[in-house]
């Protein structure tokens, strides 16, 4: 094999696993006129059409996807020697990706690597913000983070985070002027501050749950965010009620800016795991940084306060 295959192989990888050139050519690193030509070079060797430019995305051929087939695990068990040689060094390094929700890495990721990463140097960490819920071995990811209920089966998961619990809340001037909900079914008469979930496709329907009877009430109002802080505003400024997890609550519910209802409706749930797949052999740097993330109850550190509320769909 040439020298220059695997250069263009990998560009090949890139532009297929991104399906656009111009993110293929951010991720690696280099122009996307270089690309192009290793695109059409090893097109022009194999005397194959790979890809094909649609109206919105790039797509392999036929023939592209047989060669992904063959492609994806070969690099990756080239990855993965490549790892085990690296394991000689005297401290572990190497590249981890991770994809995360933003509070997950504010709160739980970046507090860990601020303390782990200094001793280790060699050790580089990507994390990729992202409220989908990706698919972390077709995207080449080493891990995910995400809601423990949230994981497939097939992956491994590791605790990060103690459990939550939402919480819904209103203002006291609000709570005067339209009443309290007594039951999940009252917010019909109330105004609410919807949350729009990628994962979902649509608006979060709050979720309750009390004497083992589970509901969804899909709410109405004003306004709707795809962002928790700018809904904490809102309610904060007497335009609704809204339903998030009772971390991020905690100073305004203190200090009496906000009021909490519905309770006893509202029970803990499984907070942040870290999730990888279970035929990966994890690098010894990997390793290094699960064990630091483990949720340990005893040990103090920063409490979550996670950006989205649950659901069975995220």
């Amino acid at each position: 094999m040439l020298r220059e295959d695997l250069v263009d192989l990998n560009a090949f990888l890139a532009v297929a696993d991104e399906q656009s050139f111009t993110r293929a050519a951010a991720k690696l690193g280099t122009s996307q006129s270089a690309l192009s030509y290793a695109i059409r070079r090893l097109e022009e060797r194999l005397g194959v059409r790979l890809l094909v430019r649609t109206t919105r995305r790039v797509a392999a051929t036929e023939a592209g996807e047989r060669l992904l087939k063959t492609l994806r695990p070969a690099l990756d068990e080239i990855a993965v020697e490549l790892a085990s040689i690296s394991e000689l060094r005297d401290k572990p390094g190497g590249n981890i990706r991770i994809t995360t929700s933003e509070h997950a890495a504010h709160a739980i990721l970046w507090p860990t690597m601020k303390r782990l990463l200094p001793d280790y140097p060699d050790i580089h960490v990507e994390l990729m913000i992202d409220s989908a819920l990706s698919d972390i071995v077709a995207e080449r990811f080493d891990a995910g983070v995400r809601l423990g209920e949230s994981i497939a089966k097939d992956m491994v998961a590791v605790r990060i985070g103690p459990d939550l619990r939402m919480a819904v809340v209103g203002t006291p001037d609000y709570f005067s002027d339209h009443g309290k909900p007594e039951t999940p079914q009252d917010l019909a008469g109330h105004s609410c501050l919807n949350l729009h979930l990628a994962t979902l496709g649509g608006l979060y329907a709050w979720e309750f749950e009390k004497d083992g009877r589970e509901l969804r009430v899909r709410v109405d109002g004003p306004l709707t965010f795809n962002n928790a802080r700018m809904i904490v505003d809102a309610c904060l400024d007497g335009f609704g009620l809204c339903s998030l997890p009772e971390d991020i609550m905690a100073e305004y519910l203190a200090d009496g800016r906000l009021i909490r209802v519905l309770d006893e409706w509202c029970p803990p749930f499984a907070g942040y795991h870290l999730y990888y797949p279970s035929r990966r052999q994890p690098s010894a740097a990997f390793a290094l940084l699960v064990d630091a993330l483990r949720y340990r109850p005893d040990r103090k550190g920063d409490a979550a306060q996670p950006e989205y509320p649950k659901t069975k769909g995220r």
